[in-house]
């Protein structure tokens, strides 16, 4: 339910008929995860825009690639890939996940939710020139709250079940671990003589950067049990490595368990769309090539004329006159 929750065609009401989201899947959401929403004034619109920027920021990383993380406006939003055990259902989880810990942790700084303020509790002792201050982005809260309503959404205790989960954790803690310290002076007449500091989310960006590395890396795992009764049920069921001989995942790794579709053709059971249409880089040997990205189909060529404004002059004060400028785009298309 969770990685549907960024589409708008519906509207969930609370039992005073409030409209608090416009969003078709929420139906789909745990008695658990709307106690939470209610719980959490302000928060839904959060959660929203978390995954709205989650999933504009799997197509920026993918833009490229045969699967080029498409969605639709029905109520799953990517596909029937998410039913796969593959990379890039890993992706899309650990994208969603810290889509939702980034969001609200910034909206709690931001004073838009009312059960959360800024992290105050960095007060210790700073640095020679600095001290803790300033308005720190709740990370803590960010992450706990996405794990509980996130989580939530994963039933079972099949392989699946914690590949959902670990891919879950592995974007949180990419939020977490991008966090950086911000400073700001403070001086007789701007000098630097003492600094106040405080910790500040990454731009989503980095964090889509970093979880795209960790998918070209990510880790192909199984089912593990210890066969103990005595371990906790945490420890009984575990991912293992595919290969004995690969070190386990670490909690920042994305894990898989099924070999991705080649996603050159069209299949309705799979749910790939295919690569026909798509437009290439006849000059790239890379992923974005035409021979690649094609599947070796071949393409077409054609140009088009675009008409552009251009050599655009600020006029005090105050308007822009700009020229129109037109030229000729040469596109390759795949067959």
């Amino acid at each position: 339910g969770i990685i549907n929750v960024a589409s708008s065609t519906n509207l969930l009401t609370d039992s005073k008929n409030v409209q608090l989201v416009l969003d078709p899947s929420l139906q789909l959401l745990s008695r658990k995860q709307r106690k939470l929403i209610r719980q959490n004034p302000g928060i839904l619109h959060s959660v929203s825009s978390g995954l709205q920027t989650a999933i504009k920021e799997c197509k920026w990383q993918f833009r490229n690639r045969r699967w080029n993380c498409p969605t639709s406006q029905g109520p799953n939003i990517f596909g029937k890939i998410v039913n796969r055990g593959c990379r890039e259902t890993a992706f899309i989880f650990a994208i969603t996940s810290a889509g939702v810990t980034h969001s609200v942790a910034r909206s709690c700084s931001e004073g838009s939710i009312e059960s959360c303020t800024c992290d105050y509790r960095r007060r210790g002792p700073g640095g020679p020139d600095w001290h803790w201050g300033g308005c720190s982005d709740n990370i803590d809260f960010g992450r706990l709250f996405g794990r509980e309503f996130v989580d939530s959404s994963e039933k079972g205790r099949d392989l699946r079940f914690l590949m959902n989960l670990h891919n879950n954790e592995a974007g949180r803690m990419t939020v977490f671990s991008e966090m950086r310290q911000e400073c700001k002076c403070h001086g007789m007449s701007g000098s630097c003589t003492v600094r106040t500091c405080w910790m500040r989310l990454p731009t989503f960006r980095a964090v889509g950067d970093v979880l795209k590395d960790r998918f070209d890396g990510a880790s192909r795992v199984i089912y593990g049990n210890k066969g103990s009764n005595r371990a906790s049920r945490v420890e009984l069921h575990h991912l293992e490595p595919e290969n004995p001989a690969h070190k386990p995942p670490s909690p920042h790794d994305l894990v898989y368990f099924e070999k991705s579709p080649n996603f050159c053709t069209y299949s309705g059971k799979m749910g790939t769309a295919g690569t026909a249409g798509r437009f290439c880089n006849s000059s790239s040997p890379g992923l974005d090539g035409c021979e690649l990205l094609c599947c070796g189909r071949g393409y077409r060529t054609r140009t088009q004329r675009v008409t552009e404004r251009c050599n655009c002059t600020f006029h005090w004060c105050c308007h822009v006159s700009c020229l129109n400028c037109t030229n000729t785009q040469v596109l390759h298309e795949c067959l």
